[in-house]
C-alpha cells in the first residue's frame, strides 16, 4: 500500500517509516505542525524530518506553516492540560489536513500520523479521531507498542537528529519552562 504518513517530528519519522517500509509499504511523509512554536523551533523539527526523509528514501511534503489558523482554533482551550481539548482540535486539525492531502492526490491508498508514537500522546484518542475523519482510509495504529518509542530514539540517536523537550505548541513550551522552574 502507498501510505500518506502525517509527520509529527523527525524523532518520530524514523521509527514509523521503517515499520511500514518492513511491511511492504510504500510512504509519502507529509509536514503540516502549525502548533509548533516558535518558527525557529517549526525549523529544526522540519529539518529532522527531512534527513529522516534522505535517509530512509521516501518523499517528504511541507505544507504551509499556518500557526494564525491554529491559534484561532484553540482560542479558548490555551491553558487546558496536555493530552486535554486543546490537543484533540490540534489532531483534528493536522489529520483533517492531511486527509485533505490524501484525497486530493488519488494515489495513497491509507493515511496514518506518526503521533501515536510518543508515550506522551493517547492514540486511543488520535486514531478516533483519525477514523472520524478518514474512516476506512485512516489507518489506525498504536506506533509505540512492541519497543517503537525505543527504536524512535535509536534512530535519532544513529542519525544525530534534533531532539525536542515539549510537545511542540507555545502552551507546551511554557509547561516546560515552569516544570524546570520548579526543579530549581
Amino acid at each position: 500500500m502507498h501510505i500518506l504518513l502525517h509527520i509529527c517530528c523527525g524523532v518520530c519519522a524514523g521509527a514509523v517509516s521503517e515499520k511500514l517500509m518492513a511491511e511492504g509499504h510504500t510512504v509519502t511523509g507529509y509536514f503540516y505542525n502549525p502548533c509548533i512554536h516558535p518558527q525557529d523551533e517549526y525549523k529544526r523539527r522540519f529539518d529532522a524530518a527531512k534527513k529522516v526523509a534522505e535517509a530512509s528514501y521516501f518523499e517528504l511534503i511541507e505544507q504551509r506553516y499556518d500557526r494564525e489558523r491554529w491559534f484561532d482554533l484553540v482560542k479558548g482551550k490555551e491553558y487546558e492540560p496536555e493530552g486535554g481539548a486543546r490537543c484533540d482540535i490540534c489532531f483534528d486539525m493536522r489529520l483533517s489536513k492531511a486527509y485533505d492531502y490524501f484525497k486530493k492526490k488519488e494515489k495513497f491508498d491509507k493515511f496514518t500520523t506518526t503521533l501515536s508514537i510518543s508515550p506522551h500522546k493517547n492514540a486511543e484518542t488520535i486514531n478516533r479521531i483519525g477514523r472520524k475523519i478518514g474512516g476506512d482510509n485512516y489507518m489506525a495504529a498504536d506506533f509505540k507498542r512492541k519497543g517503537g518509542f525505543q527504536r524512535a530514539i535509536e534512530i535519532a540517536k544513529d542519525l544525530d537528529l534534533y531532539r525536542q523537550d515539549y510537545c511542540g505548541c507555545i502552551y507546551s513550551q511554557e509547561e516546560m519552562f515552569r516544570r524546570r522552574q520548579e526543579k530549581l
